[in-house]
């Protein structure tokens, strides 16, 4: 998939996630890798002015989403089975995105590593790995 049909799928299918304004944006898409970049504001922001640690696990998660369309095609059905996030250090409210990595897709599961790093300064702020089951009609 395309960026441009990438963001078309997640208008159509997750409108939910533009609530309040478009606010994720799917920067690149090769096959094995995304980045999403999410601009952020002060409903992102928690007591001390840094992001928030569900919104970083939101992107973390949608990144991996977008990941797994790119080399599977649109399946709305594939959904996160795990996701473990490291907090490394505090993101400054400038906004954030996420590089994924698949790193494995199978006929059931997909897996998936994700860099969340503050805009302002590359700095890396999370990393998670998540898992995702895929539907048996995607999986071949």
């Amino acid at each position: 998939m395309t960026v441009a049909e990438m963001e078309d799928f997640l208008e159509r299918e997750f409108p939910q996630i533009h609530e309040g304004g478009r606010i994720y944006h799917v920067e690149e898409i090769e096959y094995g890798r995304a980045v999403v970049r999410l601009e952020t504001d002060d409903r992102h922001l928690r007591p001390g002015g840094t992001i928030s640690g569900p919104t970083m696990m939101a992107l973390a998660d949608l990144s991996a989403y977008v990941v797994i369309l790119a080399a599977l095609g649109p399946v709305a059905l594939a959904v996160t089975t795990n996701l473990n996030i490291n907090f490394l250090r505090k993101p400054d409210p400038s906004g954030i995105h996420c590089e994924c990595r698949l790193l494995k897709l199978g006929k059931r599961l997909a897996v998936v590593e994700a860099y969340v790093r503050s805009r302002s300064t590359e700095d890396l702020v999370a990393h998670a790995t998540a898992t995702y089951a895929i539907p048996p009609e995607a999986g071949g």
